[in-house]
């Protein structure tokens, strides 16, 4: 593939995703603590559709991944690509992997009743969706062009 030379080489991703949702977990986890923030309505059955909604963005994270090394692909989002991967969970969703993340937020927040958690949730989402998603989709349109808005115009940024 010839590259123009205005074409950027890879994402100007600069973070590791996964660390940044950690922080915000950590974050809301402090805010709790030192807030003394109330708990969010408690309840076994609340408890464990956060465990199982943690649980299942794992799974989604896992098969992400195990596309990425079906393609020959690097998962990281600083690293350039080759491939507009398109199958599995991408046939629904653009950001399987962050979305997942966003699940096993709220997940932990509902598995520690945790308001402050919950608290970080949309900020978690605008911080990913403004300095992660829009620096890696610039990057893919400018690389694959047509092929990229094609899939843009079939699948949604999240669900």
């Amino acid at each position: 593939m010839i590259r123009e030379k205005n074409q950027p080489t890879k994402p100007d991703v600069r973070f590791p995703p996964p660390l940044m949702f950690l922080g915000f977990i950590l974050l809301g986890l402090l805010a709790d603590e030192l807030l003394g923030l109330p708990a969010i309505a408690r309840g076994p059955e609340l408890q464990w559709f956060g465990g199982a909604l943690g649980a299942a963005g794992v799974a989604l994270i896992i098969i992400s991944l195990g596309l990425f090394r079906a393609s020959g692909e690097n998962p990281e989002p600083w690293t350039p690509t080759a491939t507009i991967i398109a199958r599995g969970p991408y046939r629904h969703t653009r950001n399987p992997m962050y979305l997942a993340m966003l699940m096993i937020q709220i997940g932990t927040a509902l598995w520690f009743s945790s308001a402050g958690i919950l608290f970080f949730v949309p900020i978690a989402f605008i911080a990913a969706d403004r300095f992660i998603i829009r620096k890696e989709e610039a990057y893919l349109e400018k690389t694959f062009g047509i092929a990229y808005r094609n899939y843009c115009q079939q699948v949604r940024r999240w669900l």
